[in-house]
C-alpha cells in the first residue's frame, strides 16, 4: 500500500557494536561462514540480535510480511503530438516505483498508454491528411517505442481506441445514468481544443487558458454530470485522507479550487464525431453525442483491469489503484473529476494521486517556437537510458519544477555513476582479482568500522522504502549515493593495497566488506539505473532470480568465500564529450559531451586542484607507495585535468627530448 509519510532523512550510521562482535568466530557466524559450538552459538545469536536492532532490523527479509498488490499508472498520453521529456519523466517515476515494489515483494501492475479521441486528434489527423485512426496508430507507436528505449517495465500499454476500452467507457457512462447524475442541457462557454478542457471567464489569463492555450467560445447541446453534487463528499474525503493528493502544495490547490463550489461538467460533444459514442437510446435533441474525452480517457484505469467485470481477477487484485502519477497541469481531472465519477458509479477511489512539476530548459519554458524542446529519443540515443534516468530523478525535488541541462546531466553521470560507484566497483574487484585469485575472499575478524559499514548498507533499505512510499523519489538516488560515498571513504581509510604484505588477513576482510557493500549498492541501483545494477550484480556473480530481490538484503544472502568472481570490467564509462552535430546514434555506450566553458574563477580553482593532485602523485611515488594507491591518485589527477579546456597549458603534451649523439653513443 502506498503511504505518504515524513521524508525520512538518512540517519547517522548505527553506533559500533560490543567488542565481542569482533571475534572471528562470531563474525563468521553472523555471515553463515562457520559452525560454532552451542555456547558460541548463543553468544552469536545475542550479537546478531543486537546488530539487527541497531541497524533498524535491516536484515529482516523483505518478503517476511505479505505485501499488498500495487497498481501504478501514468496518465495515458494524448496523441496530438510527439513524445517529449515530460512524458518520459512521468513514466520514469512510475517505473521506479514499480521496479522497487516488485523487488520489495509486491505484485505489481504498471499501466501506461495513449489517449486517442477528441477534437484535437481529429483536427491534427485532418492536417496530416490521415484518418483519425491511422493518425492515432502512427503517433501511439512513438509513445510505445519509448518503453524499450528507456527500459520502462510497463505491464500493459492501453489505447482508448481498443474495443475493450470502448466497452468499459460505455459501461461507466451507463453507471452514471443509473445514479441519476447525467442530464441533457446546453453548454455555452470557453473551451480549449488543445487542453480538451472547459474554462470559466475567471480562469482565463490574457484571453487564453491558464496553460497558455487558445480558447474558443462554444455553444452546443451537451450532457452534464452533476459534479456540484459531489463537492462536499470529495472535500471530506481529501481532508480525511491527507495522502490522497500529493504533494501537499497540490492538495491545497485542489481544495482552494473547490472552495467556491463546483459547477456541473459538460461530458459530451456534438460538434465532432471522433470519440466513444454515448450509449443508450437517441437523446431528445436528436443529435449524435460522443463522450467528453476526459471521461473517456480516465476510464482506461478501469479498462485495464477488466471493467465492467468487477469480479475479474485483476480488478479484484488491483482496484482501487495504488498510485496515479500525473503532471500538475492535469491534476484537476484526476483529483476532482475522476473521484467524482467513481463516487457516482459506486466504485472505490484510488489511494493516491501525485502531481509532479514541469521541466524547463536552461531556465526557459520548453517551446517548439523557441526551439529548446528536448527530444527524448535523441537524448537516450546519445547517453543511454541509465544516465538520463539517474539525472531526471536525482537533480530535482520530485513534485517541483526542474531545469533541464545536458551539462548537469553529464556532470551528474560522471560524478555519481562513473566515479563514485563505477570507480569503487572497478578498484575493489580488480584488486580482488589480483590478490584473491578471482574469488570472494574469506574474512577474518571484523572491526567496528567493518560492522558499521555492513549495518549501514543493510539499514538503507527501510529508508529507501520510505522515500518511495512518500514519493520523495529524488531522495532515493541520494540515499544510494550516500552509501557509495561511505564505501569510498572506507576504502581510502582502510587502504587494502597497503595491507597485502603486512596484514593479508586484514586485506581480505576489507575486500570482503567492500564486496558485500557493492552487492547492496547493486541491489538498490536496480530501480533507477537497472542496467548498471544488473551489470554490477553480474560482476559479483549473483545469478538472476531471488538473489537480486530485496529479500537478499542483509546477512542471509551474503556472498560465500571462495565463490568465483567474473573478470572485472567497468560498469559505466565516463561521458567525455558530445558532438552537437550528431543527431543521435546507438544507445549505450553513451557518446561524449562537450565540456562547458569555465569562468575565470572556476578555472583558477580547478588549476589549484590539479596542482594539489599532482603533488599527491609525486609524494606517493617518492614514498614508495603501492601501485594501486598511486594508480588511484593518478586517475584523480587525470579526471581533474580532463575538466580543463583542451588547449589549456596543463593539458599540453611535453615535447619529446631528442637524445644527443653523445647520449646515443
Amino acid at each position: 500500500k502506498v503511504r505518504n509519510g515524513p521524508e525520512a532523512s538518512l540517519r547517522r550510521p548505527p553506533p559500533p557494536l560490543d567488542r565481542r562482535m569482533r571475534q572471528p568466530v562470531l563474525a563468521a557466524m553472523l555471515l553463515g561462514l562457520a559452525s560454532p559450538s552451542r555456547g558460541a552459538s548463543l553468544a552469536a545469536a545475542r550479537a546478531s540480535r543486537a546488530l539487527r536492532v541497531r541497524s533498524g532490523r535491516a536484515f529482516a527479509s523483505a518478503s517476511a510480511v505479505a505485501k499488498e498488490p500495487r497498481f501504478i499508472t501514468t496518465p495515458i498520453y494524448y496523441v496530438n503530438g510527439q513524445p517529449h521529456i515530460g512524458h518520459v519523466y512521468t513514466s520514469l517515476a512510475c517505473d521506479v516505483v514499480a521496479r522497487f515494489s516488485r523487488l520489495d515483494g509486491h505484485k505489481v501492475l504498471f499501466l501506461t498508454g495513449t489517449d486517442e479521441h477528441g477534437q484535437k486528434v481529429e483536427q491534427s489527423a485532418c492536417k496530416a491528411g490521415e484518418s483519425p485512426q491511422d493518425f492515432a496508430d502512427r503517433v501511439s507507436d512513438t509513445f510505445r517505442a519509448l518503453l524499450p528505449l528507456y527500459d520502462f517495465s510497463a505491464d500493459q500499454f492501453i489505447r482508448t481506441t481498443e474495443a475493450r476500452h470502448k466497452e468499459a467507457a460505455a459501461a461507466l457512462w451507463s453507471a452514471l445514468v443509473e445514479s441519476g447524475d447525467l442530464y441533457l442541457g446546453a453548454y455555452e462557454g470557453w473551451y480549449s481544443v488543445r487542453d480538451e478542457c472547459f474554462y470559466t471567464e475567471e480562469e482565463l489569463v490574457d484571453g487564453n487558458a491558464p496553460t497558455g492555450a487558445e480558447v474558443e467560445w462554444v455553444a452546443e447541446s451537451s450532457y452534464f454530470f452533476r459534479l456540484s453534487r459531489y463537492r462536499q463528499r470529495l472535500e471530506e474525503h481529501i481532508l480525511a485522507n491527507p495522502d490522497f493528493i500529493g504533494p501537499a502544495s497540490r492538495r491545497n490547490e485542489v481544495l482552494a479550487f473547490m472552495r467556491d463550489g463546483l459547477r456541473d461538467l459538460s461530458v459530451s460533444r456534438t460538434t465532432f464525431s471522433w470519440g466513444v459514442p454515448v450509449p443508450g437510446p437517441p437523446p431528445p435533441d436528436g443529435l449524435s453525442h460522443v463522450m467528453y474525452v476526459w471521461l473517456d480517457a480516465l476510464t482506461n484505469y478501469l479498462t485495464a483491469l477488466g471493467y465492467p467485470d468487477t469480479e475479474a481477477a485483476d480488478f479484484r487484485s488491483f482496484w482501487p489503484a495504488s498510485l496515479h502519477v500525473v503532471g500538475k497541469d492535469i491534476l484537476r481531472f484526476h483529483a476532482i473529476y475522476w473521484p467524482a465519477f467513481l463516487m457516482a458509479a459506486g466504485l472505490p477511489l484510488p489511494k493516491r494521486v501525485f502531481a509532479h512539476g514541469w521541466w524547463m530548459n536552461e531556465g526557459e519554458k520548453m517551446s517548439k517556437s523557441v526551439g529548446n524542446v528536448v527530444d527524448p529519443v535523441a537524448l537516450v540515443q546519445r547517453y543511454g537510458p541509465d544516465p538520463v534516468r539517474h539525472f531526471l530523478l536525482s537533480d530535482v525535488t520530485f513534485g517541483a519544477d526542474g531545469d533541464f541541462s545536458e551539462k548537469k546531466l553529464v556532470e551528474s553521470s560522471n560524478a555519481k555513476l562513473a566515479n563514485e560507484l563505477g570507480n569503487l566497483a572497478y578498484r575493489t574487484l580488480s584488486f580482488t582479482q589480483k590478490q584473491c585469485g578471482g574469488a570472494v575472499p574469506a574474512p577474518d575478524a571484523f572491526s567496528e568500522d567493518d560492522l558499521q559499514l555492513l549495518a549501514e548498507a543493510a539499514a538503507l533499505l527501510p529508508q529507501l522504502r520510505t522515500h518511495v512510499d512518500s514519493m520523495a523519489l529524488h531522495r532515493y538516488s541520494q540515499g544510494v549515493s550516500g552509501l557509495a560515498s561511505a564505501a569510498n571513504r572506507y576504502i581510502d581509510v582502510q587502504a587494502p593495497w597497503a595491507l597485502k604484505k603486512s596484514e593479508p588477513a586484514r586485506m581480505r576482510t576489507v575486500l570482503y566488506v567492500l564486496i558485500e557493500v557493492l552487492r547492496h549498492l547493486a541491489l538498490y541501483s536496480q530501480p533507477v539505473t537497472p542496467r548498471i545494477g544488473a551489470a554490477l550484480l553480474e560482476q559479483l556473480g549473483v545469478p538472476e532470480g531471488g538473489g537480486r530481490s530485496f529479500a537478499a538484503v542483509g546477512e542471509g544472502s551474503a556472498l560465500q568465500p571462495g565463490q568465483p568472481l567474473p573478470p572485472p570490467r567497468i560498469v559505466f564509462q565516463r561521458i567525455e564529450e558530445v558532438d552537437e552535430a550528431e543527431g543521435g546514434g546507438e544507445a549505450p555506450p553513451p557518446a561524449a559531451a562537450l565540456t562547458a566553458a569555465l569562468t575565470a574563477a572556476e578555472e583558477a580553482a580547478l588549476v589549484a586542484e590539479v596542482g594539489a593532485a599532482g603533488e599527491r602523485v609525486r609524494s606517493l611515488k617518492a614514498s614508495g607507495a603501492g601501485s594501486e594507491e598511486v594508480g588511484g591518485a593518478v586517475a584523480t589527477l587525470l579526471e581533474l585535468k580532463a575538466r580543463l579546456p583542451p588547449d589549456h597549458e596543463l593539458n599540453a603534451k611535453p615535447a619529446k627530448k631528442k637524445k644527443s649523439k653523445a647520449a646515443k653513443a
